[in-house]
């Protein structure tokens, strides 16, 4: 009998909203990754202009990460993934009127506010009410949102873009709210949490992690590598294709869905696989096993070559990210488990927040401005950050099915 069957239902009810939770997050996150060239035309900007909404919501994850972790630290996990899952929605709808891009900037880094508190409150909650057997795989489960997001925008892309425009489908984005009724009337709250309510209430941030700054100081320079390896692939990639490949809206989205699928297939293995092999040996192996992908995702022409490239690609950089969850719930000081592995997610964000801008000027001058290499751009920094995060990987610290409480 699996793992999985052997839940019962209000923990079923648990992974379900959380893993709908990043997926409605990533959704309304890449939905922006897809428009960036009619965002950039319809205000008359470079798209590089534009990239800096992406930097703006990268780089407020990290406070909407505090906010709402202290929320659910303080206040339970339930009532914070609700709030977190209503913001982002209500932002995301507001984006879709947007004057100027000065304005859409700022509602794009409101947005990163709330997007930044989904993801540690959501896992931590889910990580409190599996079976210590099970993380693993949840890990890997949960993880898989992100691309399912991915993958949902790519087909609201393909199939209504040309019909309702960027306004219409950041419109479509406001859906997710939807999720909070969800929540409400089926997730239950973390038993952890409330057997530890009174000292949790007590904890601050500061003694919470003392005599923990190595080790946040390491997970926030993990995260970054992890963070410049997902948005390094991802953020800029269906721009190259439309602006390098020349490739149409359909083409793009067909292959997004492709190498979406592979990366939802990758975070489930690597995330099983990491119970049995450990979590840093499970990481190291999924980005080395990037490296082989990267000249034919980057410089492939033919549509079929990139999207079996691209599948194999995101197979191992969500691969690697499937273990991310349970690795940094298992790494946090007690009594800040929904702070901690979502604060040092986001700092890492916001430090590789300034990925699309990068990218963006290294086509520029391996090209030029009128005609971008972004090939090159994304296939150089995707090959130093995987050999990065396979050092970091293997030097850091591991606590593979701690029991929660004991630390």
């Amino acid at each position: 009998m699996s793992a999985a069957q052997t839940w019962g239902a209000a923990q079923r009810h648990v992974v379900v909203a959380s893993y709908l939770g990043w997926m409605l997050d990533a959704f309304d996150f890449f939905l922006v990754v897809f428009v960036l060239k009619r965002i950039a035309d319809d205000f008359g900007v470079e798209v590089k202009s534009v990239t800096w909404a992406i930097t703006c919501t990268l780089a407020m994850r990290p406070v909407g990460a505090f906010l709402f972790g202290r929320l659910a630290d303080h206040f339970g996990r339930r009532p914070a993934l609700m709030a977190s899952v209503l913001l982002y929605s209500i932002m995301e709808f507001a984006s879709a009127f947007a004057p100027s891009l000065s304005v859409f900037i700022v509602l794009r880094a409101l947005y990163g506010i709330a997007m930044g508190g989904e993801w540690g409150v959501g896992a931590s909650l889910a990580f409190e009410s599996v079976p210590v057997r099970s993380r693993g795989v949840v890990s890997g489960l949960l993880q898989a949102g992100y691309p399912s997001g991915y993958l949902l925008a790519a087909i609201v892309f393909g199939l209504l873009f040309e019909h309702i425009g960027w306004r219409g489908m950041f419109m479509v984005g406001a859906a997710p709210a939807l999720l909070v009724l969800y929540i409400r009337s089926k997730v239950p709250e973390s038993q952890s949490w409330i057997a530890a309510q009174q000292y949790t209430k007590a904890l601050s941030l500061r003694s919470g992690i003392a005599g923990h700054w190595l080790l946040a100081a390491y997970a926030v320079v993990l995260m970054t590598a992890f963070n410049f390896f997902s948005h390094g692939t991802q953020d800029l990639f269906p721009t190259m294709l439309a602006s390098q490949r020349g490739f149409s809206t359909g083409t793009i989205a067909r292959i997004a869905i492709v190498y979406n699928i592979g990366a939802i297939c990758g975070g489930l293995c690597f995330g099983t696989l990491s119970s049995r092999i450990g979590r840093r040996r499970a990481i190291a192996l999924a980005a080395l096993m990037a490296l082989p992908a990267l000249p034919f995702w980057g410089f492939a022409r033919a549509p079929v070559s990139i999207a079996i490239a691209a599948f194999v690609l995101q197979f191992m950089v969500q691969g690697a990210w499937g273990v991310v969850p349970v690795h940094l719930n298992e790494l946090s000081p007690q009594g800040l488990r929904a702070t901690f592995p979502g604060f040092v997610y986001q700092l890492g964000n916001l430090i590789a927040s300034l990925n699309a801008p990068l990218q963006s000027s290294l086509a520029d001058r391996h090209g030029s401005s009128a005609h971008p290499d972004y090939a090159f751009a994304l296939t150089l920094v995707c090959a130093v950050v995987a050999l990065c995060l396979v050092v970091l990987a293997l030097l850091g610290p591991e606590r593979r099915d701690v029991r929660f409480g004991s630390q």
